[in-house]
C-alpha cells in the first residue's frame, strides 16, 4: 500500500504534442444568480491521471458536465487537441472521444448487462433483429480486455444488479469505442476491494495507451495510488495544481478547504451504562444469530467486507426485513417490527446507504424532506401547521449548516454532503433513541465529513445509541467506541476501541476465508451476493 507523497511504478507516460488533450480556458458557468464556476483554466493531458478534487459544491460536477456537453459554459471555451470545440449534447462529446462514468449509474432494468453496455449501438442481423451471437462475442471480448470477466455476468438482467455491478456496467459502457478522455466520478463508491483493484489496473492500462484520465474521488489513498497531478477546485475557482509525487494529504486538504482539519474526528467518552438496543439471536433471510448491545451515547461500528450482511441487519432493525427468529429489545421492551412505521414509532431511525434512492424525495424541498417522519407531531387535527414546519426545518438546516439559498430549495440541487445533512436533520427532528447510519459519508468531501462526524458526536452526547455501518476503516477506527465485525451474515468478533486496528478488523472480516485457506478459491462472479434494491449488501 502506498502512502501520501509516494506512487507505485507506472507505465512510461507518452510524450504529448503541444496542445494535446482536453483543456478548459477561463470557464465560467452561472445558473441564474448563482455562479458555479468562475474563470477556471485547466488542462488534462494524454497519458496522465489528473485527480480533480474539491469539497461538494466546489464545481467539479459542473466542470465535468461542461466537458461532456450536458452544460454550455456562460463564458470561456473548451479545447480538444488544441482546437476549440462546442458540444451541443453528450452524444457530441462522446463522438469526439470524451466519456464520463457517472457516480449514479443509469441502468435499463429489464435487459441484460450486454444490452445495457451496448445500448444505442446493438449489433443487428440483416433482418434488423438483435444479433445475439455478435453481442455475445463483443461482450466476452470486452470483459476479457478490461479484466472484468470474473466479476460480472453479461446475461444478468439490469434490475438484478448490485450497486457495484451497476457501476461496472457504466465503466464498460464508457470504454466501448475509441476514447481520448475518460472522466471517472467517484467510481469506487460501490465497489468491493477486488473490483476496485481491477479498476485501478484498468486505469493504469488506459494511461499507458495515452488516454487522458480525469479522476474524481474523496478517497486519498486512491488519489495517491493513481494520480500524476492533483487539480483542486474551491468555491468554483481553481485553487491550484499539485504534483502527486511530491505533495502530501494535508497539503491537498488545506488547498481544498482553506483550513487545517487535523482533528477530523471528535472523540468523547459519553457512553452510559443504560442498554438502549439489544439483539438476541436475530435471524433473517440474510443474517444469522446476531446478538449485540448498544448503550446510550455509544457509537458501535459494524465492519466487514462486501456481502457481510451489515446493511441487511440495519434494514431488519428498521422494520424493512422480517425476522425469522430472535428478539429485538428497546429500553428493555421487546419489539415486534412489521414495517418501518413500527420502527419509527418505537424510536429507531435509519439513514440508508443510497440516500438518493432510499431516503430522499429529490424533487421535493428541504422542508418537506426534513419533516417527513415527524408530520404527526406537526399536525393540528388533520392539518400540518406549515408555520411550525418551516420554523423547525429552518432551525435544523441552520444547526447542520446546510448550504442552500432556502429551505424551499429542491433537495436534488444540493451537493451530496448537504443531502446527507438533510437526512440527518430529519432524524434529529424526530429525536430517535437509536439511529442507524449506513455509509454516512459515502461520496462526501473531507470538509463535509468533518461536519458529519461533529453531528455524530453531538448525537452521542445527547444519549442517542448509534449503530454506524462503514466500509472505510479509518472512519470506523475514528468514530467507534466498539467495533462489531461481520462476515457472511454472522458476527465473527467484537473489538473494543483499544483493541481495534485495521489489521484486527480485517482478520475478523476474513475469518472464514482464513480458516479454510486450503480450499479452492471461488471466483468473485460465483460468490453469493445478497445485495438488494436497498443499496447493496454490506
Amino acid at each position: 500500500m502506498t502512502t501520501p507523497g509516494t506512487q507505485p511504478p507506472t507505465p512510461a507516460t507518452p510524450v504529448s504534442p503541444p496542445g494535446a488533450g482536453v483543456a478548459v480556458e477561463n470557464i465560467t458557468k452561472r445558473f441564474g444568480a448563482v455562479q458555479a464556476l468562475g474563470g477556471v483554466t485547466l488542462t488534462f493531458l494524454p497519458g496522465q491521471v489528473t485527480a480533480l478534487m474539491g469539497e461538494n459544491g466546489a464545481g467539479k460536477s459542473t466542470l465535468l458536465k461542461i466537458l461532456t456537453g450536458d452544460h454550455q459554459p456562460t463564458e470561456g471555451r473548451v479545447l480538444l487537441d488544441g482546437a476549440p470545440v462546442s458540444f451541443a449534447s453528450p452524444q457530441d462529446a462522446r463522438k469526439a472521444g470524451i466519456r464520463i462514468i457517472p457516480q449514479e449509474p443509469e441502468i435499463i432494468p429489464h435487459v441484460s448487462v450486454a444490452e445495457n453496455v451496448y445500448a444505442g449501438s446493438l449489433p443487428r442481423t440483416a433482418g434488423r433483429r438483435l444479433d445475439r451471437a455478435e453481442l455475445r462475442r463483443r461482450i466476452t471480448a470486452d470483459l476479457a480486455r478490461l479484466g472484468f470477466e470474473k466479476v460480472i455476468d453479461p446475461d444478468q438482467i439490469g434490475s438484478e444488479l448490485t450497486a457495484a455491478q451497476r457501476q461496472l456496467v457504466e465503466i464498460l459502457r464508457a470504454l466501448t469505442g475509441e476514447a481520448k478522455v475518460i472522466a471517472f466520478d467517484e467510481p469506487t463508491s460501490s465497489l468491493a476491494e477486488n473490483e476496485a483493484e481491477a479498476l485501478f489496473a484498468l486505469i493504469d492500462r488506459l494511461r499507458a495507451q495515452g488516454i487522458a484520465i480525469i479522476y474524481v474521488s474523496h478517497r486519498m489513498k486512491e488519489i495517491f495510488r493513481l494520480a500524476d497531478r492533483i487539480a483542486v477546485l474551491r468555491d468554483g475557482a481553481s485553487a491550484g495544481v499539485l504534483d502527486a509525487a511530491t505533495t502530501t494529504e494535508s497539503e491537498v486538504v488545506r488547498m481544498m478547504v482553506g483550513r487545517d482539519l487535523s482533528s477530523l474526528f471528535v472523540r468523547q467518552d459519553v457512553a452510559r451504562d443504560e442498554v438502549v438496543l439489544q439483539l438476541d439471536g436475530v435471524t433473517t433471510d440474510d443474517v444469522s444469530d446476531i446478538s449485540l448491545q448498544v448503550r446510550a451515547g455509544e457509537v458501535v461500528a459494524l465492519a466487514g467486507l462486501m456481502g457481510a450482511g451489515r446493511s441487511e441487519l440495519g434494514l431488519a432493525l428498521a422494520g424493512d426485513r422480517p425476522l425469522r427468529s430472535g428478539r429485538i429489545t428497546l429500553n428493555g421492551r421487546p419489539l415486534r417490527l412489521r414495517s418501518p412505521k413500527d420502527a419509527i414509532r418505537a424510536g429507531i431511525g435509519l439513514a440508508p446507504e443510497e440516500r438518493k434512492a432510499q431516503a430522499l424525495f429529490l424533487h421535493r424541498s428541504i422542508r418537506d424532506n426534513t419533516s417527513l417522519v415527524s408530520l404527526e407531531r406537526l399536525r393540528r387535527m388533520r392539518f400540518v401547521r406549515r408555520g411550525q414546519e418551516k420554523t423547525v426545518a429552518q432551525e435544523f438546516s441552520d444547526r447542520l449548516r446546510v448550504r442552500t439559498p432556502s429551505i424551499e430549495h429542491e433537495v436534488r440541487k444540493l451537493s451530496g454532503g448537504n443531502q446527507q445533512k438533510v437526512v440527518l436533520a430529519r432524524w434529529l427532528l424526530r429525536r430517535p433513541k437509536v439511529l442507524i447510519l449506513d455509509e454516512p459519508t459515502r461520496g462526501i468531501d473531507i470538509g463535509a465529513k468533518a461536519e458529519i462526524y461533529r453531528i455524530i458526536a453531538d448525537l452521542a452526547r445527547d444519549g442517542v445509541a448509534l449503530l454506524v455501518i462503514s466500509s472505510e476503516l479509518p472512519e470506523v477506527l475514528g468514530l467507534a467506541d466498539r467495533v462489531v465485525v461481520m462476515q457472511n451474515g454472522r458476527i465473527t468478533g467484537e473489538l473494543s476501541r483499544a483493541e481495534a486496528t485495521e489489521e484486527s478488523i480485517l482478520n475478523l472480516a476474513m475469518a472464514d476465508d482464513l480458516a479454510t485457506v486450503d480450499a479452492a478459491p471461488t471466483p468473485a462472479a460465483a460468490r453469493p451476493r445478497t445485495d438488494s434494491a436497498h443499496g447493496g449488501s454490506r
